[in-house]
């Protein structure tokens, strides 16, 4: 298998943000430049997990681990850097050459890339439909109407599948094989085998992985007075979509999500992108049919919390009771779940069109609740409360649910309502809930509710620093590193520094980074983190190059301070040291048959041994 060439590694590396990748194993929020979580490779409870999409590398200040996108996968996955670099391909649609890949790829994987580039093609086709041609005229219109504009429809590629049957001759005359366009979903199959478009006279929704490859389609029918046909007509579950396992949206929300905190959960694709329309661009909906346990894990990997913004008519608020319990039976890390009711009768785009994006914003922050809060409104629902046999039912019912509440102002918050309303002695109330806690066998434990986010920023900041300094740096070792963080960055102190080929790191860790800056320098002409991470194979390497790339050091250089790190530096290398460190390199170097590295050693080590050779002169002289 010949080396995959540096070009198509870079191309490969460049395609994703390495936010995303990692985003999909960890949840990430935001924190001022960065990105932080909790460490995937060792137990911790307060987040040192630090990813930077500035300079696409992670660092964690607990185990020192740091790497690029590939080094991450390699760790968590326990894979070679070539099948990592494969992984990345794939979900970028790269197609690596075949020389360069020592297995063939799967033929499911072949496939698979394969249907992707059906859909994408058939995305583009559907859109270019819609907003380019007379035949998509009627549904733009349709979609203009109902407050949608050109940069929304391009954003989501919304397109239009019109009466006449084009899929099929387009890819036809492409050639694509008759199987691959059965398993596609595309196509309907009659009993002579004929496959016929599946999608006619309808806007097309395009549904993407959490890659934000094209994966299926969602078609709205525009005449509704075909009651014959289904309103929305979904695609059929192939070897590439699942509809269980996909959310509308969320390969964009994600994203939003690290930054807000929160993914909202619509039940429509409209409601979605009416959100979106209005700056709300964490929202996501499900396929279609009720939320599933899958779909909960995946939001509880990329989220802490999860707003339910449904309808308010009873259907809607039977759909969060379900969601609401569906979280609680398989509560991922803890996902925190609230509720945003809309007014009864009117879902999220009708509320955005009659109000405006402004009201709709006050009212998702306004009118956002607790579960608890909601299942005391939603528990009313059928009783007279008038009744007294009703009224003590529905009291019974609400102190189960508050029983759940752990922080003590809240239960006494809730407490204090029903006695006010319905006219009852609070301290009684308190009694009965302690009973029923009793019966239930919930213990009152401390408040442990997730702290609001500006102070889970500076605990992790300060946490960080306190990691970081865990790692116990001489003077020499801090000047080596601060030093080296300057000469990756500029130039002008690299010049500096090497125009002295007597100088030498005192460790030799940092002499092994110098010497592989130097091999990297020559072959690229600026420097990049996660470029140079890839030329470091030792992963106590790839750490203190972490370590480095953290460090708070001025923008601008001083290259006084620059002289004072040298000189630092100088005092603790003695020359015996030095010699022996080169001559260990140079037997290296020899092992591994590098022979330009070699030469470059050998040329240093002479001058040690004669700048020793004069020194023992002086001294005998």
């Amino acid at each position: 298998m010949a080396k995959i060439p540096r070009n198509v590694i870079d191309e490969i590396r460049n395609s994703v943000d390495i936010g995303d990748v990692i985003g999909r194993y960890v949840q990430l929020h935001q924190a001022g430049k960065n990105l932080i979580g909790l460490c995937p490779f060792h137990d911790e409870k307060t987040p040192s997990f630090s990813v930077n999409e500035e300079k696409q590398f992670f660092y964690c200040f607990g185990c020192h681990r740091s790497g690029n996108v590939f080094q991450f996968l390699m760790e968590l996955k326990h894979i070679d850097f070539v099948d990592a670099v494969k992984e990345i391909a794939n979900d970028s649609n790269i197609k690596i050459p075949e020389q360069y890949v020592s297995v063939p790829a799967k033929p499911s994987n072949n496939e698979n890339r394969q249907l992707f580039d059906l859909h994408d093609k058939a995305a583009k086709l559907y859109h270019h439909i819609l907003v380019n041609t007379p035949a998509g005229q009627v549904a733009l219109n349709y979609l203009k109407k109902r407050g949608m504009s050109e940069e929304l429809i391009e954003q989501f590629g919304l397109g239009y599948a019109p009466d006449q049957r084009i899929l099929k001759p387009f890819f036809q005359q492409q050639k694509v094989d008759y199987q691959l366009l059965r398993k596609s979903g595309l196509f309907s199959e009659d009993q002579q085998g004929e496959l016929r478009d599946r999608f006619i006279e309808r806007i097309m929704y395009p549904i993407k992985n959490g890659q934000g490859q094209v994966i299926a389609f969602s078609g709205r029918l525009i005449d509704t007075s075909k009651t014959n046909l289904p309103k929305y007509l979904n695609s059929p579950e192939t070897p590439i979509f699942n509809k269980r396992r996909t959310l509308f949206n969320f390969d964009v929300a994600r994203k939003a999500a690290r930054k807000d905190g929160r993914l909202y959960l619509f039940e429509g694709f409209m409601d979605v992108i009416s959100a979106f329309a209005a700056g709300i661009e964490n929202g996501i909906a499900s396929m279609g049919t009720s939320f599933t346990e899958e779909q909960v894990a995946i939001i509880g990997r990329a989220t802490k919390q999860l707003d339910i913004c449904y309808d308010g008519d009873q259907p809607g608020q039977n759909a969060i009771d379900r969601a609401i319990s569906l979280v609680n039976d398989h509560r991922p890390n803890q996902l925190q779940v609230k509720v945003v009711q809309l007014p009864a009768g009117i879902d999220p785009d009708e509320y955005v069109q009659k109000y405006g994006p402004q009201q709709f914003n006050a009212y998702l922050t306004n009118k956002e609740e607790t579960t608890t809060e909601f299942y005391l409104r939603f528990l009313r629902n059928g009783k007279n409360l008038d009744n007294q046999n009703e009224l003590m039912q529905y009291l019974n019912q609400a102190l189960k649910v508050i029983a759940q509440v752990q922080a003590p102002l809240e239960e006494d918050m809730y407490l204090q309502r029903l006695a006010s309303e319905f006219n009852l002695d609070r301290q009684t109330l308190k009694t009965q809930l302690d009973q029923l806690r009793q019966q239930l066998g919930i213990h009152n434990q401390p408040w442990t509710k997730q702290q609001p986010s500006l102070v889970r920023h500076q605990q992790f900041q300060q946490t960080s620093e306190e990691e970081h300094r865990k790692v116990k740096l001489s003077r020499t070792e801090l000047a080596e590193q601060i030093l080296l963080r300057y000469m990756l960055y500029d130039r002008e102190v690299w010049m500096h520094v090497t125009s002295d080929h007597d100088f030498h790191f005192a460790h030799e860790k940092y002499q092994t980074l110098y010497l592989l800056a130097a091999s990297y320098f020559s072959e690229n002409g600026s420097y990049s983190t996660a470029d140079f991470l890839d030329y470091l194979d030792e992963s106590s390497l790839q750490g203190t190059l972490g370590q480095i790339e953290n460090l708070n050091v001025d923008q601008e250089v001083d290259m006084r301070a620059i002289d004072d790190c040298i000189h630092m530096i100088a005092e603790q290398t003695p020359l015996a040291a030095q010699i022996a460190d080169k001559q260990a390199q140079l037997k290296e170097a020899n092992s591994l048959h590098n022979t330009e590295l070699a030469t470059q050693l050998t040329i240093e080590l002479v001058k040690l041994l004669k700048q020793q050779q004069r020194l023992k002169t002086e001294e005998t002289n």
